[in-house]
């Protein structure tokens, strides 16, 4: 079985560096706020071409944290609506329901699943306060008009880069655009730690000392609390694994565009829509999402031709029981996407040999 992803073999390449940053966490007697996550903290914001990184326990909290930074410092308020794509992990939504805003659900554009400038800019009223933009599959929202709708309004803007470690639109990164983005740094993420890991990033130095705070119990000084905070602070360890893994992170992102370089050249099959990009080099990859009317079929087929595949995501976050509320509505363009997307195996680990006999089978179906 071709497998989806093989962690595994992304970490084995890098077996001794990483015991050789655990060693140097267990000897330092330091495991909690040290010296590991510092260094990766400046690193990561010099990777994205930002001033402050935060480390955080994983993404979601890494949302969370600045939507609830933003109420503290009187930029939003209980009840201010949030535009967020439809088609999102739910992830994206939970962090704005957790701080008690309203998530307004815009459908995205068909071709790239990413939010649409046009759609909106038709969702902003006067109770818009904040954009969420998501780059989903790896591939970065259309940040210069997003950027320029949330100007003209008076909008913040949080990037949801989860998927998007080191995508970019005209060299400039995400978690670079935005007044904030928030990244995870769970195992399968391009960048991934080796447990929950997340972080923050912005140039906006209240907000990271904001976000520090409550993620620290509230407190910007021992034993004294600015705010009802909570514990969401990026393990040591982890924070170490991170810093092996971001060295090795370009090349990585090189390995997955040859692999979709592949796919897109050789899958030949009129039943199956492969991904619209804009530019291939700013795209990282994260997941090789085609779309196909008999996804069932089509699965099943590949899995007895021995290729594994995942669908993200079977379920719109309008249909979770989750957000009942929601049931009766209907986003027509994100209920397709989610009843015909599957996920190619995609990671650096993948060989031309075995690329092939995913195009091969996905061309026979």
């Amino acid at each position: 079985m071709i497998p989806f992803l093989d962690l595994k073999s992304i970490n084995t390449q890098y077996r001794d560096e990483l015991v050789a940053a655990a060693t140097r966490v267990i000897e330092s007697g330091w495991y909690i706020q040290g010296n590991e996550v510092r260094a990766f903290e400046e690193e990561f914001a010099d990777y994205c071409g930002s001033q402050h990184c935060i480390g955080v326990a994983d993404g979601l909290d890494a949302l969370t944290l600045t939507l609830r930074a933003w109420k503290e410092m009187g930029k939003l308020k209980e009840g201010d609506e949030v535009i967020v794509p439809a088609n999102t992990y739910i992830a994206s939504i939970l962090a704005i329901t957790e701080n008690r805003l309203k998530p307004v659900l815009v459908e995205p554009d068909e071709a790239s699943f990413n939010l649409c400038p046009e759609k909106t800019a038709a969702a902003i009223t006067s109770n818009t306060k904040a954009i969420v933009a998501v780059h989903l599959y790896g591939q970065m929202a259309p940040m210069p008009a997003l950027m320029g709708l949330a100007e003209k309004h008076g909008l913040l803007v949080l990037e949801d880069a989860a998927q998007a470690h080191g995508a970019s639109i005209g060299g400039r990164k995400a978690g670079s655009w935005g007044h904030a983005a928030g990244f995870s740094f769970y195992p399968g993420k391009n960048l991934g730690a080796l447990g929950d890991a997340g972080a923050v990033t912005t140039d906006d130095e209240e907000l990271a000392k904001t976000i520090r705070a409550l993620g620290n119990y509230g407190s910007h000084k021992k034993y004294e609390n600015l705010y009802q905070g909570v514990n969401s602070r990026l393990d040591e360890i982890q924070a170490a694994m991170l810093r092996v893994k971001l060295r090795h992170l370009d090349k990585e992102i090189q390995n997955r565009r040859q692999v979709a370089e592949h796919y897109l050249a050789h899958i030949d099959n009129p039943s199956i829509q492969l991904p619209a990009i804009g530019a291939l080099e700013t795209h990282v990859w994260h997941l090789f999402v085609i779309r196909c009317q008999q996804r069932e079929a089509l699965q099943h087929h590949l899995a007895d031709q021995g290729v594994q595949t995942l669908i993200h995501y079977p379920i719109p976050p309008h249909h979770q029981k989750a957000y009942a509320c929601w049931q009766a509505e209907h986003y027509p363009i994100t209920e397709n996407i989610h009843q015909t997307v599957l996920s190619l195996p995609m990671g650096p680990c993948l060989t031309s040999e075995t690329s092939g006999q995913v195009t091969e089978a996905v061309t026979r179906f």
